[in-house]
């Protein structure tokens, strides 16, 4: 049996087309605002050219994150229902912590309200002042989390990453030899964990192989540091293990995710990812670890039964756990992703390949090559999509960076315009039109200018801060839009 018939969410079409097919229904719909050009440009001078800052009625679709966006199932509705609001003893608590076990392979869990509340309690609890924390690639909160705390961190590629356009099916593998020279370097004693990333957000959501993580872990068990799995997007992770790694072909997801988890020492995540609902967790098998957090939960987020989430939201997370098995429902979103990459390229739009998990990504530094990386190039094509599209998009670039303690900007690797995808959430006429609409402002971004910072909080700044165009490049651009498109929204 070759691995098209295995794949149960793969479907030829007779005519021979490529694309991908939805194996959901819709029940529940939501109203979606496009608004004229010329309001979406006052939207953007009213937000601070920081999508971020936009109102929902303002925005067609929102491309923004994954991040508690995707869409929810029939029967993780039906399960909040029947939430056990107790404040201690819950079974909705009792619920989830099986899931945890049945879908993570962890019998110890301690629930917090999302993501990063773990990374803060994982910073708290073992990172300080000349901590290093090696990983494959930061994320925003977890490098705030960590330097707050006094920590560094030690990003460890191989080169093949930062490439933008390739084939490298595991661009997200952490870097072995690098890996081992750092803990050399610093000493393993002042190494708190080494952090693996599914999938690293940063540089286009790519995967990493179940073989790079059975390297890292023989190389913790060498100098005995624990190894802690950010599973935030571990389900689309294991999904393209099952496409790309030939051991893997073919495999259950319930089995690759096993593999991945039964590696880590720690795993935290946000549920707001991984099973479609909100809050978040950390879980273990090492009762020691297990002590050494637990006490942080109720200082920080709430009793350990609920750990700041509403107890409706904990049956959610425990239906999702279990529909991240199901492989239909998690390959939706990296077949549409793949889709729009793949079209886009076609019409010569550079993109970050090999298609990964969570969103397209647009190379912003080619696209806006005329920009220089003092300008934000990534900022200003998210806001320039936005003002010719209605569609909302992210910035992954030097505007998500934070500056060093000098207070100097510190660059990003890649400038990068995220376009988000949930799961279950947008059509392919939808998918299309961001396409058609990507595709002009290509053929016209040399109209595209920079932006400066006008407002800059001193700690996360692209959720808050505020910006402004170096000229009047967006009044040219919707001119030019409209010169072209007539009275069409």
């Amino acid at each position: 049996m070759d691995s098209l018939s295995q794949n149960s969410s793969a479907v030829k079409f007779y005519s021979g087309e490529n694309i991908p097919l939805e194996l959901h229904k819709v029940r529940i719909v939501q109203k979606l605002h496009l608004v004229p050009i010329e309001r979406r440009l006052e939207a953007l001078y009213e937000g601070g050219f920081n999508t971020f800052q936009l109102n929902t009625t303002d925005v067609f679709l929102d491309m923004l994150t994954d991040s508690g966006t995707n869409a929810m199932s029939d029967n993780q509705l039906s399960a909040m229902m029947v939430a056990d609001d107790a404040y201690a003893g819950s079974q909705s608590f009792i619920r989830l912590q099986k899931a945890v076990d049945d879908v993570l392979g962890k019998k110890y869990l301690l629930p917090v309200h999302q993501g990063r509340a773990a990374e803060h309690i994982l910073g708290v609890a073992y990172v300080k002042k000349g901590s290093m924390v090696p990983m494959n690639y930061h994320f925003t909160t977890a490098l705030a989390h960590i330097t707050e705390c006094g920590g560094q961190i030690a990003e460890l590629l191989y080169p093949e990453a930062y490439k933008i356009d390739s084939d490298h099916p595991f661009k997200g593998n952490m870097n072995i030899e690098a890996l081992e020279e750092c803990i050399q370097k610093y000493g393993k004693e002042n190494i708190p964990y080494i952090r693996m990333e599914a999938s690293t957000n940063l540089i286009g959501g790519q995967p990493f192989s179940v073989q790079n993580m059975r390297d890292v872990r023989a190389i913790a068990d060498k100098y005995g540091i624990r190894l802690v799995l950010d599973a935030s997007l571990l389900g689309e992770n294991a999904y393209l293990v099952t496409q790309r790694e030939d051991e893997f072909k073919g495999k259950s997801m319930a089995e690759v995710i096993l593999t991945f988890t039964g590696m880590a020492d720690i795993i935290y995540f946000s549920a707001r990812k991984l099973s479609s609902s909100r809050g978040g967790g950390i879980c273990t098998n090492d009762i020691k670890v297990y002590k050494e957090l637990e006490a942080l939960v109720p200082l920080f987020e709430g009793f350990l039964t609920y750990g700041g989430i509403s107890i409706r939201e904990v049956e959610a997370m425990a239906v999702g756990l279990y529909e991240t098995l199901d492989e239909t429902m998690i390959s939706q979103s990296p077949s549409f992703i793949k889709y729009l990459v793949e079209e886009a390229k076609k019409l010569g739009i550079p993109m970050i390949t090999p298609p990964g998990v969570l969103g397209a990504h647009v190379d912003a530094m080619s696209f806006c090559s005329h920009i220089p990386q003092t300008e934000y190039p990534a900022g200003a094509l998210a806001a320039a999509f936005f003002l010719i599209s209605g569609v909302r998009g992210m910035e992954r670039g030097s505007v998500s960076n934070q500056r060093d303690e000098n207070g100097n900007e510190t660059y990003a690797d890649m400038e990068l315009l995220r376009l988000a995808v949930p799961r279950r959430v947008f059509t392919l006429s939808q998918v299309k039109y961001v396409i058609d609409r990507l595709k002009w402002l290509y053929d016209n971004r040399e109209m595209i200018g920079g932006l400066k910072f006008y407002y800059e909080p001193p700690v996360l700044r692209f959720f808050m801060g505020k910006l402004e165009p170096t000229s009047d490049w967006p009044q040219k651009l919707v001119a030019k839009f409209r010169a072209d498109f007539g009275d069409s929204l």
